[in-house]
């Protein structure tokens, strides 16, 4: 059965190659790029890459979009900064010549931040829904922590995804910044948003600090050393950033409203 892995890129040019030789063993690679300014596209195009470049559309859409153009019979969505494991790669290809049992495929990632593996905290095995049959694969249309959206079957692989997210703790300040706008905008989709004191207390101050709690502690987050601390800090404080964002915006739409 033929194999299409489906990449979303915007200046990825620090984990693209890694990522695209990691997949060799695939029919096709499809990579739908929203305007990198770096030599992302270049690089692609150099692992023999399809290359469509499109205007971003948000994370869902831009993913199904690349998935759309996928020929194969099962698509293996990857983001940029994954890579396939040889353990992975193996028993994607065993099952792949062999018959499936399931309609979709998840695996475990490894999460590696600012160098470290974070084996604790909930982190670890991280698994995803990532290896489905095409008719299968649609992402859930969400601002952020899209999900693949199956009907069918589901299934287990060995092995697992390497995630180099975060090599610098400024990139992870930076990204968890932009996630806490669109985790904002969710939150107030989903009507978390009160003005009411307690709620406000609860979300912004007390819920950040049990996350921190929960994860560190009875999640064992503080084996992972320096590098647990750092990240469950800042997890934490993307938690109350999310609602405080959430919070200023309807803030604001109040005002407008009684303006109006």
């Amino acid at each position: 059965m033929k194999l299409s892995v489906a990449i979303i890129t915007h200046n990825e040019e620090a984990n693209i190659g890694r990522t695209l030789a990691s997949v060799r063993f695939a029919d096709e690679v499809v990579v739908v790029d929203s305007g990198s300014t770096d030599r992302t596209v270049e690089i692609a195009r150099e692992h023999g890459a399809k290359i469509f470049v499109e205007d971003w559309k948000g994370f869902a859409a831009q993913k199904n979009s690349a998935i759309a153009k996928c020929s194969g019979d099962w698509v293996l969505s990857l983001d940029a900064d994954e890579e396939v494991a040889p353990q992975l790669h193996e028993s994607i290809v065993k099952l792949l010549d062999g018959a499936p049992q399931f309609d979709a495929y998840s695996v475990s990632r490894r999460n590696i931040f600012i160098g470290r593996w974070i084996r604790f905290g909930g982190y670890y095995p991280d698994a995803k829904l990532r290896l489905v049959r095409r008719e299968f694969a649609n992402y859930q249309d969400r601002a952020v922590h899209e999900d693949i959206k199956i009907t069918g079957t589901t299934g287990r692989l060995s092995g697992w995804l390497i995630h180099r997210a975060y090599p610098t703790l400024t990139e992870y300040i930076e990204h968890m910044n932009c996630y806490s706008s669109l985790g904002a905008e969710l939150a107030a989709e989903k009507g978390r948003v009160s003005h009411k004191l307690l709620p406000f207390l609860w979300n912004v101050f007390i819920n950040p600090m049990a996350t921190f709690t929960y994860n560190y502690i009875f999640r064992l987050g503080c084996l992972d050393g320096r590098e647990g601390l750092l990240l469950h800090v800042y997890h934490s404080i993307y938690v109350s950033w999310k609602y405080a964002k959430a919070w200023e915006a309807n803030r604001w739409k109040r005002k407008l409203d009684c303006c109006q």
